[in-house]
């Protein structure tokens, strides 16, 4: 029997671990975010976007776009790679 109860518990936390992976991997960045999270000014954004070095937006519809906050941290994870490469 407590092994039938770890399980359950086992198998619940999974549930619930996964639910909180996909939540922060679908979370959405406005342009402020993204400025603030990568330092960067809104022209190298899109400067880097048209060099296809940096995620692309997403529509959000009318004139709203976001980022995959996923996206821009493994794009700041790639950059300290990059960095840590070159030492």
């Amino acid at each position: 029997m407590p092994q039938r109860r770890f399980h359950k518990f086992l198998l619940t936390s999974l549930d619930l671990l996964r639910q909180t992976v996909q939540e922060i991997a679908m979370r959405i960045l406005r342009l402020r975010n993204v400025m603030e999270k990568t330092g960067l000014a809104r022209s190298t954004i899109y400067k880097y976007i048209d060099a296809g070095t940096f995620p692309k937006p997403i529509d959000l519809g009318g004139r709203s776009v976001g980022w995959v906050d996923s996206e821009i941290d493994g794009w700041i994870a790639d950059k300290i790679q990059e960095r840590d490469a070159i030492s």
